[in-house]
């Protein structure tokens, strides 16, 4: 499958890594110089990072946007989003367009272009109506409609009952992935079977919406 990202912030990089960790193609589009250098610094080589603005379709175009299987706008504006996902769809006839909606009511109006919209603001009430605990995970990306998420947890700094123990070794749950390690200020670990965890490691993993508490448990304790 092929993904074109517009916005390279942390929840695009974060997709990112998990679809080319999934064996996809990505590319991202992104209009500010230093994030670009740091997709460049962190992504693996195989992933395209094009400097541009993604509401422009001659960058669309170079990061081959007519044969991209979905499109995912993710910046913070809107507006942005929403020229972004029309433009991937009208002009380059994308099959599936999806955009991060910072602004709940403005849902509405994706929806009826017929673009998946996320709402962070929308997930967040549904976790509490489900009486999820939100404490220690937050999700960053809904996927497949709300069935899928990127999910965050922090590691306890004491008491880490998985901390000194392998990826490998670890009991998840079905449809968890443990995509990446965010350790410390800015360091993020690729994750491999003998990786090792540590106190205040912030895990980033793909699951499944409704085995997040139950990742959360066995990653926590709690």
């Amino acid at each position: 499958m092929y993904i074109v990202i517009n916005g390279g912030g942390k929840v695009a990089a974060y997709l990112a890594r998990t679809m080319l960790n999934a064996g996809h193609d990505v590319a991202i589009i992104e209009k500010r110089a230093e994030i670009v250098e740091r997709l460049v610094a962190e992504l693996p080589r195989h992933a395209l990072i094009i400097h541009g603005d993604g509401c422009d379709s001659l960058f669309q175009e170079d990061a081959g946007t007519g044969r991209a299987d979905v499109f995912v706008a993710s910046t913070g504006d809107d507006d942005d989003n929403l020229v972004a996902c029309q433009l991937a769809k009208v002009a380059f006839a994308v099959p599936r367009a999806i955009a991060r909606v910072n602004n709940p009511k403005n849902e509405h109006i994706f929806n009826k272009l017929g673009i998946e919209a996320i709402s962070s603001t929308t997930i967040i009430s549904r976790m509490i109506e489900e009486e999820a605990t939100v404490g220690d995970i937050r999700t960053l990306i809904a996927l497949r409609k709300g069935n899928m998420a990127i999910v965050e947890i922090e590691l306890p700094t004491d008491q880490c009952v998985v901390c000194g123990k392998r990826i490998a070794d670890l009991n998840l749950p079905a449809e968890c992935v443990l995509v990446a390690i965010v350790r410390g200020e800015d360091e993020v670990v690729t994750v491999r079977g003998d990786t090792e965890l540590q106190p205040g490691d912030t895990i980033i993993a793909f699951t499944a919406v409704e085995r997040e508490r139950e990742l959360k448990r066995v990653l926590t304790g709690k």
